[in-house]
């Protein structure tokens, strides 16, 4: 029964203690900066998405995914891989230097993005204070092979270890590179559209408000917690008083997020699957 069914993970899991966390939201933000410098998931993004025009509906679909296949029921997390292996296995797009057409669902673009996504949702959650032991973080990321799985990779293919994701970035680093569509998605990562509610001051004269200066510092500690090698790709300079002050900025901005209430810090499927653990952890022990 649904009622019975925590998941992929459950409340004993590393996956559980990292998305407690709302500085993911800094971590998804560099995920999607650090993937811009690959050539190919780059031109399958740009030739095949409305990225530009539907931002934040596009940022909306992909958090609920991610939600699911965190805090959804299996049938949940299962659905929502389905569909997206759908939606993949239309899509194709061209080399932007080799003029070869390529799938969108290539095995190792569909790795690069799962690669990128969890060591940033994990690197951002530790610089940001989390604890975590060594165990720990090799156990999110032997725990994330049943989210690769969804999206149709071998779970044996993807990287498990701390150690495995650092000797990953060493052999794809070669390939990656700033194109002009990686500067022009930086760019718009940067300063992308606000929905029309929060963009209001501009509508009567006004270029910047609070709202585009709260996303400004966000985009700019998410950009500024990337590898020091991404940094440079992107023309940095990757120092580390730049590292040191990305540290100290999601560090407060973490602090400042667990003061919320609830209801701002957790999602509809978060609460849930909560529910149904304590439902569980309550319910009398027969047999």
């Amino acid at each position: 029964m649904d009622s019975d069914d925590l998941g992929l993970f459950g409340p004993g899991s590393v996956t559980w203690k990292l998305h407690e966390e709302p500085i993911l939201i800094v971590a998804g933000l560099r995920s999607l900066y650090l993937q811009a410098l690959h050539p190919r998931a780059m031109a399958g993004v740009a030739q095949n998405s409305n990225y530009r025009t539907d931002a934040w509906g596009r940022l909306t679909r992909t958090a609920d995914y991610v939600g699911t296949t965190i805090y959804g029921t299996t049938a949940e997390a299962e659905a929502a891989g389905a569909r997206l292996r759908r939606l993949h296995a239309r899509l194709r797009a061209t080399d932007p230097f080799t003029g070869e057409e390529f799938r969108v669902d290539d095995p190792d673009l569909l790795r690069w993005v799962h690669v990128t996504e969890v060591e940033s949702f994990l690197d951002t959650a530790r610089r940001a204070g989390l604890a975590l032991t060594d165990d720990e973080v090799d156990g999110y990321y032997t725990e994330q092979r049943r989210v690769a799985a969804l999206v149709g990779l071998d779970p044996e293919t993807v990287p498990s270890t701390a150690a495995e994701i650092a000797d990953y970035y060493r052999r794809v680093r070669p390939e990656l590179r700033m194109t002009r569509e990686a500067a022009e998605t930086a760019l718009f990562l940067t300063a992308p559209p606000l929905p029309w509610k929060l963009s209001l001051p501009a509508r009567v004269g006004l270029n910047l408000g609070p709202p585009r200066w709260a996303y400004l510092g966000i985009a700019g500690t998410a950009f500024a917690l990337l590898p020091a090698w991404a940094r440079r790709l992107y023309g940095g300079l990757g120092l580390p008083t730049t590292a040191l002050s990305a540290d100290l900025t999601v560090r407060a901005l973490r602090l400042a997020l667990t003061t919320l209430p609830r209801r701002w810090r957790e999602g509809p499927m978060q609460i849930a699957a909560k529910e149904r653990a304590a439902r569980l952890a309550a319910a009398p022990v027969t047999g």
